[in-house]
Parts: C-alpha cells; structure tokens; sequence
C-alpha cells in the first residue's frame, strides 16, 4: 500500500505540489493525470525518494521512503518518461548491472531474469546492444529494469510515449497483467489508454489534487447544464423554440426518428441546471417530451471539466471536510 500524507514540494517561491493527500491500496491500478506542469512528475519523483519533499511523508508498505529510504525503495520499481539506460550496454549486461544496484542475490538472477525478459518480451533482444534498438524496445527494456527484484509497487511515467499504436496496445495489454501482481500507479497522457487499464483516476491541477474516482464515475459526474431529450415535433422547429429561453445556449438536433420524433442535444449555461427550463419551455409550447437525460461524459470530457473547474469532485471534499473533522495539521513546513 502506498500513503502519501500533505505532501508538498517547493521550488524558491514555486509550490509545484500543494499539500496533497491519498492513499493507493493493494493490487490498485491508480491513473495519476494532469496538465503539464500540474506537479504529476514531481509528485513521483517524491513517492521514489529521487527529490526530497519540503513537507510530508510518503510511506511505502508501511516504509517512509525518507526515514527507511532502503527498505522503501526495495518496494518500488520506476519507469520514469526517459527510460534510465546504457546505449552501448547490452540488454543482458543492463539488467546483470540493475540487479547489481538492487542488491539481487546471484542465486535469483537467471529466473528472476528470464521470467522478466519473458514478461515484457524482450528474449529476441536481450544479446543486443540498447543503443540499436526501437523506440517500443527501448520502453520494454525501461519496464525490465523496473521489475527487477520484483517490487510490489510499480510506478510509470508516460509509459507509452513515443510508441506506435501497435506497440500502445501492447504495452497497455502488459500493464494490465503487471496490475494482476503489483500496485501500478500510472501517469499517461492518452487517456483512453487510462480508461482501459486503470481501477480508479486522480487528477492533479496547480499542484493540488482536484478529482479521485473510477473512470466511470469520472465521467458520470456530469453537471446539469447539458441534457439529451426526445420530443415529438419538428427538430429544427423545437431547438428554435428552446434557444429563445433564458439559461440556454445551444440546442441541435441529434436525430429525427422515423415515428415523428426526435433527438435533441441541449446545452445551457455553465453551471445552471436546464432540466426544470426544458420541462416548463416544452410544456408552455405544448411540445410532448418523451425523454430527458444528462449527457454522459467520456474520460476526456470529464478531465477538460475538472481541470476547468466546472466540476467540483465529491469524493476531494469529502476528503478534506474528514481532515478538518479529525483535527489534523495540515499546514505546511519547512524542513
């Protein structure tokens, strides 16, 4: 398990992580996403003991990976975004030289090594030298490394830039049988890739954790300010009718349906909830309504939201009201 405590990070007058908390059970596949510059890389570079924090702890199965900086890291593998590697070592002579750096007994290395080199599907590899291999081998080989002494925490940091699609969706694949072994926490861009392999989605912004949830209910926390309806009359004729009332904004047409009806796609102003100005603009103009619903979100949809502050996560408020509860100290300090 991994706990992270009001954690902070500052650079002179830059705070790049602001007193942020969570927790990341056994056997969890966590997505950790944010904008550029949002504190995601800083954040782990904290979680591997790489920079120290200005405040907080981060505890690994139990370790402070500042106080037990050892035992901690013997918890870990970390695949950072430029893979740590030798170009002129073989991929054999890597992986013998990272086991030399985490204190693997000889005796383990031919297994431990072969089923590693097995895993991540680098045996056509391994006598090569890393300087002449691709882009997608070079990440693979990166992942080895990571696995060696095999860590119950996985960290990995935009384990599928650069590859081509091909190799994303192999690498996606891989992921998801290391989630079956290890807690992975995963940093990606490509979030559609996020959504096929991840348990549960955090999202950083400005350095402070702004949402925490499954991928489906991520999306599911769509506001009320956009709303799918089916009404029986003309598409074109209704939208117009709609768009003359206060709060809306938009109105189109989804899809006209072969039994007089059709699909309409309203949306209202940010942050106004529209299904009571739908039901009474419908009924003043005797337009039969035979639907309402929220309009479901897709991953992107709901990150652009949260990152905008359009939608306020329920579960980070929680958070912080049980924090304030507890009567825990949360401000910063130097160190």
């Amino acid at each position: 398990m991994i706990e992270v405590k009001n954690l902070t990070k500052k650079f002179g007058p830059h705070t790049a992580v602001d007193n942020i908390s969570f927790v990341v059970n056994d056997g969890e596949i966590l997505g950790f996403l944010g904008p550029n510059g949002a504190g995601k890389t800083t954040t782990m570079n904290m979680m591997t003991g790489f920079i120290s924090a200005t405040s907080g702890t981060v505890r690994i199965n139990g370790y402070d990976i500042l106080d037990e900086p050892v035992k901690a890291k013997k918890q870990l593998g970390y695949l950072p975004d430029v893979p740590p590697l030798y170009g002129d070592m073989t991929v054999e002579e890597y992986l013998s030289f990272v086991c030399d750096l985490k204190g693997v007994k000889k005796s383990d290395r031919p297994s431990m090594i072969e089923e590693i080199i097995t895993t991540v599907k680098i045996k056509e590899v391994y006598k090569r030298l890393i300087k002449n291999l691709s882009k997608g081998y070079r990440q693979r080989v990166g992942l080895a490394q990571a696995l060696v002494g095999f860590p119950e925490v996985l960290i990995l940091d935009e384990p599928t830039v650069g590859l081509d699609p091909r190799q994303i969706i192999e690498m996606r694949d891989l992921i998801k049988r290391l989630g079956e072994r290890h807690t992975v926490i995963l940093s990606s861009h490509i979030l559609s890739e996020v959504s096929a392999v991840c348990d549960r989605v955090m999202i950083i912004n400005k350095g402070k954790i702004v949402a925490t949830d499954t991928t489906e209910g991520l999306s599911g926390k769509a506001d009320n300010s956009a709303q799918m309806i089916t009404v029986r009359g003309d598409g074109d004729d209704v939208c117009r009718r709609l768009m003359e009332w206060a709060h809306i904004e938009r109105a189109v047409v989804d899809s006209d349906n072969a039994d007089g009806t059709c699909s309409i796609k309203v949306e209202g102003e940010k942050g106004v909830d529209i299904r009571e100005i739908i039901s009474k603009a419908l009924a003043q103009e005797n337009i039969p309504l035979l639907m309402l619903r929220g309009v479901s979100l897709n991953l992107e949809e709901a990150f652009l939201k949260v990152i905008n502050g359009e939608i306020e996560d329920i579960n980070v408020k929680k958070e912080e009201a049980l924090d304030t509860v507890s009567g825990e100290n949360t401000g910063e300090e130097e160190v």
